[in-house]
Order: structure tokens, then C-alpha cells, then sequence
């Protein structure tokens, strides 16, 4: 397991895709944890079309089971899309979504509809990034240590995690808004889309073969 470990980090197409997972975590665990908050101080900011306070937080709570639904159709989508297509494409291609359905979200005001729509989509998105990610670790080096690789990939999405619900909460804190996360997720995304696209979607350089204990 140690010499797996010490291919894995020493291959260049496994660094990049630890690296692109952080933002994953980042997304989902800022979204899960301060879209309610955002919504409800919008709403008690602005008393935006049809969303106002008494019900913002209602309306947080059907975007995140609206996320959880849609999730369902995405990560499975994902698992049989990644089956005959690229995934490190596939990958690409979800980043740059998730960039352009967050931007839409902070740049419209947050109508029951648009929050609504941004939930069904973030949440195709949400995990659809899993399959793709843990499908590359097994083509790039089999599934004999897979456990082990893809969790230190986790690792990375669990360190972003960490760092969207602290930083959501410094930037309420210190500007007032989450909007500086919102636009930082944004470009988490586009970094994510172009970390993910040179990755090499073959077989790592064989692991050291260990030698059979001799036999008496």
C-alpha cells in the first residue's frame, strides 16, 4: 500500500485530480450549509420578488431536498455517461456548468423560481462529480488500492469542504454578503474545468511488483 501511495502522488494526472476535487467540496458543503442563510437575508435585505423573510427560509429547505433529488438523476447519469465517454471531459464539462449556474444565480434576484431552477440544477451537478472521479483513480491504477487512492482524493474534497463553510461564514461576517464565496466558487469552477481537462486517462505506470515469499 505504501509503494501504491507513493506512485499515485508521483503521477501527475492523479495530483491534478485531488487538486480538482477540493472544489467540489468546496460547492456542495458552502451551498448546503449558507444557502439558507443567504436566502433569508436577501429576502430581509431587499423583500425580493416573491421571496420574502417569513418564507426565505422555507424556501431554503425545498432547495436543499430539491438538491438531494436531483442528485439522485446526476450521480447515476454520470456513472453511465462515464462508462462510454471521456470522463476527464465529462469532468470539464461539469466544472464549467456548475461556473455558469452559480454566476446566473448571484447575478438574478433570487425569485422562487430562480432558486428553484439553480437547486434542480446544482443538484445534477452535485455529485455526478463522484463516479467520474473514482472511475479515473481505477483506470489510472486499478481497483486493487482504490479504497485507499480515491480516499486521499476525498481527503482534498473534505479540506474544500472545511474551507467553504468557514470562508462563507468569514465573508457574512466581514463584508456582510456571501457573494464574495459565491464569486470565488465561480472561479474555483473555471480552475476545476481546466485542471481536469489534461488529465491522461490511461493506465499509471505499473506499481512495483512485490516478490512472493520463498517457499521452503
Amino acid at each position: 500500500i505504501r509503494e501504491a501511495i507513493r506512485t499515485a502522488f508521483g503521477h501527475g494526472s492523479y495530483l491534478l485530480l485531488v487538486a480538482g476535487f477540493f472544489v467540489c467540496g468546496f460547492h456542495v458543503a458552502f451551498i448546503t450549509t449558507h444557502l439558507p442563510a443567504h436566502l433569508s437575508d436577501a429576502a430581509a435585505q431587499a423583500h425580493t420578488h416573491g421571496t420574502h423573510a417569513a418564507g426565505a427560509a422555507q424556501l431554503g429547505a425545498w432547495a436543499l431536498a430539491i438538491i438531494g433529488l436531483a442528485n439522485i438523476v446526476g450521480s447515476y447519469t454520470a456513472g453511465i455517461l462515464g462508462g462510454k465517454a471521456s470522463k476527464r471531459k465529462l469532468l470539464s464539462g461539469i466544472y464549467l456548468v456548475r461556473a455558469g449556474v452559480i454566476a446566473l444565480f448571484v447575478t438574478l434576484p433570487p425569485t422562487t423560481v430562480v432558486v428553484l431552477a439553480f437547486a434542480a440544477l446544482m443538484g445534477v451537478l452535485w455529485l455526478s462529480t463522484v463516479p467520474l472521479t473514482s472511475g479515473l483513480v481505477a483506470v489510472m491504477f486499478g481497483t486493487r488500492h482504490l479504497g485507499a487512492l480515491f480516499g486521499f482524493v476525498f481527503l482534498s474534497h473534505q479540506v474544500g469542504a472545511f474551507l467553504g463553510v468557514w470562508l462563507g461564514g468569514v465573508a457574512y461576517e466581514t463584508t456582510g454578503s456571501y457573494d464574495p464565496v459565491w464569486w470565488a466558487g465561480v472561479g474555483l469552477a473555471l480552475i476545476a474545468a481546466a485542471l481536469h481537462w489534461p488529465i491522461v486517462e490511461r493506465r499509471a505506470p505499473s506499481l512495483p511488483t512485490i516478490p512472493e515469499p520463498a517457499r521452503s
